[in-house]
Formats: structure tokens, C-alpha cells, sequence
């Protein structure tokens, strides 16, 4: 499949456009444009209103203003440096141009005594005299045309000016060719969008400040777009791992049973459901591709058990991985009670296996001994292999991209796979991240779960704290102390660290005698960190304090205190992260927000917000509102895709209508080749998806 014809001007080389030679095209790589079409998508982020005025007498400066003159006399400067001042009239005042650094004859022919001429520019009183310094246009009256009412003002970078990108850009919109519609009719209608070189000339012309917005029609329309070209690509990945051949798994129900007899709770109907949809997806031919989403302790852990026994039931075998070899032994730990109770065999498989011990794990694992096996992206190395492996749970999707997804398909033949993330994430960008994936959300807590009581404290009051800190270590509970990052600079992290490791220490240790305080932090050797992580789980030390590598995952249930410095520069799902640390055990909890006063608006919205509420989906929500979408998942890590027009916090409600309109297509048409279909592979080539293409042509 080759690029359609119809679009070659638009992938032309940059220097084929007026104005543009190969330093300026160099330059503009920085914005992101390497050829005539992402020019197109290079939209202006403001405008300068340049209509036409009578006289200076009509504004107010300091302004913009667009006026005819008659030219007067010319005053060179007298000394090196001084300005060269140039006479001007308008039907009502006479005032000046100045320019710097200006040669005479240059602007004895730019602007000639005795002619009118049109200048547009920012116009300021100087001790009472109105001037105009470097006048951004000056026309031939004939030429006036040439200015538009409203004129765009683009992104820019070193070695490019406005002029030389807008004229760029009216290059590429003149090439802008007449495509077939790929829009669903019926939603174009509704929306009142135009046909998509009308949207894109109306861009590039806006016509007032109004334009700018993401609510005009064109711009709407170029976001839909977008949204719909990359909801298209998951769709048809979503579609080609769908068709490479699952294995069908069925359970028959008696290990999950024996299981859910011998826990001391029923599981949530949000669990349950979870458990059924899972295995619905695993009985069929297809793969699965099952995000499984749910707040801090809403219980994922066993939905993902349950799904790993119904591998076991039906004589496979299941892998749960971990991003780190702390959680994969927590996972391990946490499940084995589990695995007991079925009567299964379960194994840890993390690097620290060596020698004879890893060979024998190995050879059970091939041998089909080991129904289940827990580790860390170690189970990925050359020489592990299943006997017969059906299901991959990965846990923590983050560092986990679609690459690995598929990687891990290739493991055993067509595995099922089951996503875990304890991050809430709000619709629209689940949908840009996992738009391949089908979701089960867990959202109601487990009976048992306590409240945990959410309070802010000003920093001044850190001795009321320490005092009340001192009691309840006395009265055997535990405490996590986050302490706050500092300036990005690791060693200064752990300065602060430190220092209120010693001054805890020095606090507590009276008291109680012995060692009640650990550290862990971002320096410290992983097999420190882990030992130290283990004394607290043991209960050996009482205080834990800590940067946030506690974040993730950690479990602690007799852990009730959270105490976390400087609350108000952590964003709110590392907030509510942090805080998920403690509830876990029968004890009541709290969550103490020390801040610095005085609080942000900002940073008073975010604490609040924390205070008041405990799911994770809300605060989500409002974490997008307040940081956006690049932020909120960590862009360079998020595998979140880079759109040019679509704004995610502000346009979140097309996503979800571009993800049913692609799968709408994609059902109707699955090899894309009807007209509408077409249409859709021009979109595709024209927004660079050509992995879409190659999956359609692959399909």
C-alpha cells in the first residue's frame, strides 16, 4: 500500500513552498514541521487585530493600529545609536516612525516623501507624541488587500519570523487539496462542521479571536479528526491481536470456589462482575486485551488471582509480573495464602534467582509443575519457558507499553492479557492510552476497608504532630513520613530526608528506646531499600521515612498514620496515591497534609480536594482539570500520543464519540473499502498512522 496520490504537494519537500530554504527548514524541524502538510496542523495560537482605522486619534495606545498615511519629511540621526525618525500624516494628527539601526536609502525607498503608504504596528505615546517604532507592515495602498483584518500569530522557534511562517503556512493551505469525507455524515451534520479543507483555510484565516477557540467548528473538527485517525489505529490493533487465534480457557469453577470459602469477606459486586467479564474473555477464540482498573484498594488483587485460576483449572498456566522486584515479592506474598487454599503450586521467579535453585524453578515451569508463576520482566528472559501458559496479569500499566503487550503475546501462543492499574484514570485519557483494550472497572471498595480520616496542617504546627506521632508509636502503631521532593535534585532530596530522619530519631528515640525509624530513599541500593522496606513490614521499625519510592504498591496493614511534607507540591494522584499506603489493617487511619503557609490557590484546590473525597475517579477528574493531560500521566513515560490540534482536558467528550465512530467503521467495514473506508485511509496516511495502514493491508 502506497501513500495516495492525492496528498503527494502535502509531503513535498519543505523547500518546494515560497519563502522557505534549507536554514529556514532546518529551523522549522524544531516545530515539529518536516513537510508542507504539518504546516497545516501548525495552528495559530493567537491573532493581532489589524482593521482598518481612521487615525491615531481613534485607539488608545499602547496598541496595535493599522492606518493610511501621507508621508512626510525624513530626520536621519544626528549621533551613532540615536533613531532615524520618519514624518507622518493621518487625516487627523501628524506623528512619527522610528526605526533602529535603519539604512537611509533602504527607507528612503520603503517609505518616499510625498506618497501614501499603509503601516500597521504597535503605536505608543513618547512624552506625549504618538510614534510608531518598527512598524510591523508598510503597504502600497494597492497592496492593502495583501493584510488581512485579523492576522494569525504562530508558534515560532530560533531562526524563523511570523512572516516567514505564515507565508509557509498559505503556501501549504493553497495545496490543501479536496478529500472525500471521512466523517460519519450524520455527526457531521449534527455538529455543523465543514468539509475538511474548508476547516483547515479557516484555521489558517481567522476571522476574530473567536476563531481561536476549541469550539470553533473548523478547529473541532481538524481535534475530531485526529481523535478519530488514532482511535482508528488502536481499533485495528485491537482487531489484529484479536485475530491472531486465542486459545480458549474455561474454568470449571471448583479451585475459585474453594478459594472464595476460605476468605473471611464476600467479594463486591464490582469484583464479581470483573471476575465474569475475564472470564467471558477468556473462554472465547479471541485474545483478551483487559484493562482491569481500580482505586487503591478496591481489591484487584484477588480479581486478578481468580483469573490466574481459571488457567489453572483448565490445565494451564498463568505469569503475573510487577514493575519491581519489591512488588513482585509483595504480589507473591499476598497471593500465596490464596494458592494455598486452591491446592495450586505457586513460584517467585525475580533476577536474584541463580544457579542450581533458577535451573530447577525453570524445568518445573517447563515441565507444566508450576501453575503459577509471579516476577518481574525476568519471566521474559530467553531461557523461561511455559509448559502451556494462558494468561499474562501485568501489573502497574505505566511503565508498560503496547510493544511489551505484544512481546508478551509471544511468550506462549496467543496469551490472554489482563492489565492492572491502581491509577484512576479519567475517561478521555484511559481511551487515548488503552483505547485497544477493553476496561473492567472496580469501583466500590471491599467491606472491611475503613475511612481514613484526611486532615490539613500548617508546618508551623510540627511539633503538635511529632508530639502526637510519639503517642501512637507508643501505643504500637505504625507511620509512613514522605518528605517532599526537592528541586529535582536527588542529593538535595536527600538532605531534607535526612535531616528529618535525625530530628524524628531524636524525637522518638527517648521514648521508646531501640531503633523505631528507618529511611528509604531514591539513593539508597536496592538491596538497602528492600531490607529497610522489610524491617517496617516486620514491624521492627515504627517510623518510616521515606521519598515518595513508596508510592506504588507497598503493603503494610498495620501501617495507619500517613504524614506527608509539604503536601501542597505533590499533584493530586500522587497524593492520593501515598495516602492508599495506610487503611489497609483494622486500625483506624489518618493522613496528615502538613503544608507551607501560605497555601496557592492552586495548591489549596488540590489539598481540599484530597480532604474531601476518596475516590480515586473524581479526584482523577479533577487532576485533569487542573494539570491536563500530559501531566497527569507523565507524557514522556505515558505513551500518550502527542496530538497537534486535540486538546484532551478540553475536547474529552469527542474522544469517547471518535472511539465508537472508529469501531462503528471498523465493524461495518473491517478492510476499510468502501468510499467512507476510502476516505479513512487518506486520513490515516495524511496524520502519519501508517502502522494503521500496515495493519489493515496485515488484516
Amino acid at each position: 500500500m502506497s501513500r495516495p496520490e492525492i496528498l503527494f504537494p502535502l509531503f513535498a519537500d519543505m523547500e518546494t513552498l515560497e519563502g522557505v530554504g534549507p536554514k529556514t527548514a532546518r529551523a522549522m524541524e524544531s516545530l515539529g514541521v518536516t513537510r508542507p502538510k504539518d504546516l497545516l496542523f501548525l495552528l495559530p495560537h493567537s491573532g493581532i487585530d489589524r482593521s482598518r482605522r481612521q487615525s491615531v486619534r481613534d485607539v488608545v495606545p499602547p496598541c496595535v493600529l493599522t492606518v493610511e498615511v501621507e508621508v512626510g519629511a525624513h530626520f536621519p540621526p544626528r549621533t551613532k545609536g540615536k533613531p532615524y525618525r520618519v514624518m507622518v500624516r493621518d487625516p487627523q494628527l501628524e506623528w512619527a516612525l522610528v526605526f533602529f539601526h535603519a539604512r537611509g536609502e533602504y527607507l528612503q525607498k520603503l517609505l518616499p516623501t510625498g506618497q501614501r503608504r499603509i503601516v500597521s504596528g504597535r503605536i505608543e505615546l513618547f512624552d506625549g507624541i504618538a510614534q510608531m517604532v518598527h512598524p510591523d507592515h508598510v503597504l502600497r495602498v494597492e497592496e492593502a488587500g495583501d493584510l488581512p483584518a485579523y492576522e494569525p500569530v504562530y508558534p515560532l522557534t530560533a531562526g524563523v519570523t511570523q512572516r516567514v511562517v505564515a507565508k509557509a503556512a498559505e503556501g501549504a493551505v493553497t495545496r490543501a487539496p479536496d478529500l472525500p469525507e471521512w466523517i460519519d455524515p450524520g455527526l457531521k451534520a449534527r455538529e455543523s462542521w465543514p468539509d475538511w479543507r474548508a476547516a483547515i483555510s479557516a484555521v489558517h484565516r481567522p476571522g476574530g479571536a473567536a476563531a481561536l477557540a476549541p469550539t470553533d467548528p473548523a478547529r473541532a473538527r481538524l481535534a475530531y479528526d485526529e481523535l478519530f485517525a488514532h482511535q482508528l489505529t488502536l481499533s485495528l490493533a485491537r482487531a489484529s491481536l484479536r485475530k491472531s487465534k486465542g486459545v480458549t480457557t474455561r474454568g470449571t469453577g471448583l479451585l475459585q470456589a474453594q478459594v472464595l470459602r476460605s476468605l473471611p469477606y464476600a467479594p463486591t459486586s464490582a469484583q464479581t462482575r470483573a471476575v465474569s467479564e475475564i472470564a467471558a474473555d477468556m473462554a472465547a477464540p479471541l485474545r483478551m486485551n483487559r484493562l482491569l482498573q481500580g482505586d487503591v484498594g478496591s481489591g484487584k488483587t484477588l480479581v486478578a488471582f481468580m483469573a490466574l485460576l481459571i488457567a489453572a483449572e483448565s490445565g494451564g498456566q498463568g505469569v503475573m509480573m510487577a514493575p519491581t522486584e519489591i512488588l513482585a515479592r509483595q504480589h507473591y506474598e499476598g497471593l500465596a495464602p490464596l494458592a494455598a487454599a486452591a491446592g495450586v503450586r505457586l513460584e517467585l521467579l525475580t533476577g536474584r534467582d541463580k544457579g542450581a535453585e533458577r535451573a530447577a524453578k525453570l524445568r518445573d515451569l517447563a515441565g507444566g509443575q508450576i501453575a503459577m508463576l509471579v516476577g518481574t520482566h525476568a519471566v521474559f528472559q530467553k531461557d523461561v519457558a511455559f509448559s502451556d501458559l494462558r494468561l499474562a496479569v501485568v501489573d502497574e500499566q505505566h511503565r508498560f507499553g503496547v510493544a511489551q503487550r505484544m512481546e508478551l503475546g509471544a511468550k506462549g501462543r496467543a496469551v490472554d492479557v489482563l492489565v492492572m492499574t491502581a491509577t484512576p484514570i479519567p475517561r478521555s485519557l484511559a481511551l487515548a492510552s488503552y483505547g485497544d483494550m477493553d476496561v473492567s472497572v472496580l469501583d466500590e471498595k471491599p467491606a472491611g476497608r475503613k475511612p481514613i480520616k484526611t486532615v490539613m496542617i500548617a508546618a508551623a504546627r510540627m511539633d503538635e504532630v511529632v508530639a502526637h506521632l510519639a503517642r501512637a508509636v507508643a501505643e504500637g502503631r505504625q507511620c509512613y513520613w514522605v518528605c517532599p521532593l526537592v528541586e529535582d535534585s536527588e542529593v538535595l532530596d536527600y538532605a531534607s530526608a535526612e535531616a528529618r530522619f535525625a530530628h524524628l530519631r531524636a524525637a522518638l528515640q527517648s521514648q521508646t528506646g531501640g531503633e523505631v525509624v528507618g529511611m528509604v530513599h531514591g539513593q539508597l541500593p536496592p538491596a538497602e531499600k528492600d531490607a529497610a522496606m522489610a524491617r517496617f513490614q516486620r514491624g521492627e521499625t515504627r517510623v518510616l521515612v521515606a521519598t515518595t519510592v513508596i508510592e506504588v504498591g507497598v503493603n503494610v496493614p498495620n501501617a495507619s498514620i500517613m504524614v506527608i511534607e509539604r503536601a501542597e507540591i505533590f499533584g493530586l494522584a500522587q497524593l492520593h496515591q501515598l495516602r492508599g499506603r495506610v487503611g489497609r489493617g483494622a486500625a483506624e487511619s489518618t493522613c496528615l497534609l502538613l503544608y507551607q503557609a501560605p497555601l496557592s490557590e492552586a495548591g489549596e484546590r488540590r489539598l481540599t480536594t484530597i480532604r474531601d473525597t476518596e475516590d480515586g475517579f473524581r479526584i482523577a477528574e479533577e487532576d485533569l482539570a487542573m494539570r491536563g493531560a500530559g501531566d497527569l500521566i507523565g507524557t514522556a513515560q505515558s505513551g500518550l500520543p502527542r496530538f497537534r490540534v486535540a486538546d484532551l482536558e478540553r475536547q474529552a467528550a469527542l474522544m469517547a464519540v471518535a472511539q465508537s465512530d472508529a469501531r462503528a467503521l471498523l465493524t461495518l467495514d473491517p478492510g476499510l473499502s468502501s468510499p467512507r473506508g476510502q476516505a479513512a485511509r487518506v486520513l490515516l496516511w495524511l496524520l502519519d498512522q501508517d502502522r494503521a495502514i500496515r495493519l489493515i493491508s496485515v488484516g
